[in-house]
């Protein structure tokens, strides 16, 4: 069939023209013959030097290829045109729209599809389709987000999978709200670079809740073991947020009902500021940096005016003005800062209201996981430290190993008395022998 494409030949008539002998050839062939042929053919079509009359014989010859009744012939037609830029455009649309074992190489690889077809093809197309599209190598926002509404669940983690993709938040959040409790799309979107704060937040929390019904445990305690968790990765993932970000979880939160006083408490007691004055810019609507100008005067008259503003409740106010001042000097950590929530409960109590038994129980319970924490980690450094000693090379003395002893003294096992022969007495004995 090579032979066909790049033959030098003079000018022939229709009839013995490449397109009849290629149809002629395939009406007789078998299957694998004529898929042989076709892919030989397109190659010769791509990357040979082809007289114009030929090359369009050619392209003929393809295109009648499209009408081959088993797919295996189109499908060596798909792999030969698949990345090529020269292939013509009309076969190449013709293949994106056969079937999906027929369509998949061009649909992942050609360069010829533009937006608005593979839109149109992952419509139309099944789940093998779609996750071929979703595997293209640089995929644009607007097809990312016509997958993300209505691909398959397989196309859709290949498409989360695709680090090369160009997927929009809301195609992010589409993906997540389509397939609820789905534990690979949720581990496949946290490996996503540069995920929004809040769908990370989303995750964690559908995380926790899964964690805490996993256990089999009293309701009430397994929501307690739910919030805790919930509310430890909210703060981790605000302790990775910038500003816009920042807003953008705490409004979030807010929407999610996830704004409690134990949460506003926690971040607190972690030295998360930034979180804290960015849920109250939320609850109160205010500007963000107009918010943190008065939580760090937390003993003012404009915070308690903040504090109203955002319908917190009024008996906690004492409350929120020791722990934000507690905290006004303090660094985020990795969890609950045990001395800060010690100095908050030590204001606290001394106040003697009734009112804040509450926090005082919630901060006691705060504290006792931060001494918790903090034993762990100490046992954990002893452990290793115990670990290293155990197999520390041993320690080689500085003098030089003793000489090897080469005169052996009587009395050493390895002593062997010399031999002493009688040379006067030996030599009869030799001369007779």
């Amino acid at each position: 069939m090579n032979a066909l494409a790049v033959a030098d030949s003079p000018a022939r008539s229709d009839e013995t023209g490449l397109a009849p002998r290629l149809r002629a050839f395939m009406a007789q062939a078998s299957s694998f013959e004529r898929a042989d042929a076709v892919n030989a053919l397109a190659r010769s079509y791509l990357h040979c030097d082809l007289k114009a009359q030929t090359r369009a014989e050619a392209e003929l010859a393809l295109t009648c290829a499209l009408d081959d009744p088993d797919p295996r012939v189109r499908r060596a037609l798909a792999e030969a045109l698949a990345d090529a830029r020269e292939a013509p455009r009309a076969l190449v649309l013709a293949l994106a729209n056969d079937v999906s074992c027929v369509a998949r190489p061009v649909l992942a690889q050609s360069p010829l599809l533009r937006d608005a077809e593979l839109v149109d093809c992952a419509a139309i197309g099944d789940a093998a389709a779609q996750s071929a599209i979703a595997r293209r190598a640089r995929l644009s926002a607007p097809v990312a987000a016509a997958l993300a509404e209505i691909g398959e669940r397989a196309a859709v983690l290949t498409l989360i999978g695709n680090l090369g993709a160009e997927i929009a938040a809301p195609s992010l959040w589409r993906a997540f709200e389509r397939f609820p409790g789905d534990v690979q799309l949720r581990a496949r979107l946290i490996e996503r670079p540069a995920l929004p704060a809040a769908l990370r937040a989303a995750i964690a929390a559908d995380v926790a809740a899964d964690c805490a019904a996993a256990d089999g445990l009293d309701p009430r305690r397994a929501e307690r073991i739910a919030r805790d968790g919930r509310e430890q990765a909210f703060l981790a993932i605000a302790r990775g947020c910038a500003g816009p970000e920042l807003a953008e979880l705490a409004a979030w939160l807010r929407a999610q009902g996830h704004l409690t006083v134990g949460l506003l408490i926690r971040a607190l007691a972690c030295g998360e500021k930034p979180l804290f004055a960015h849920c109250l810019a939320a609850m109160a609507d205010l500007p963000a940096a107009r918010v943190a100008g008065l939580v760090a005067q937390a003993q003012g008259a404009g915070f308690a005016a903040l504090y109203a503003r955002a319908q917190m409740p009024a008996r906690f106010l004492p409350a929120f003005r020791i722990a934000a001042h507690a905290a006004r000097d303090a660094a985020p950590g990795a969890g609950v800062d045990y001395r800060l929530a010690r100095s908050m409960l030590r204001a606290m109590e001394a106040l003697k209201d009734p009112a804040l038994a509450p926090l005082e129980a919630m901060l006691w319970r705060l504290a006792s996981e931060a001494a918790r924490n903090e034993a762990r980690e100490a046992a954990a450094l002893a452990l290793a430290a115990d670990e290293a000693a155990e197999i520390a090379p041993p320690t080689l003395e500085s003098s030089a190993p003793p000489p090897l002893l080469l005169d052996f003294e009587p009395g050493n096992e390895n002593h062997a008395p010399p031999v002493e022969l009688d040379a006067e007495a030996a030599a009869p004995a030799i001369l007779a022998a």
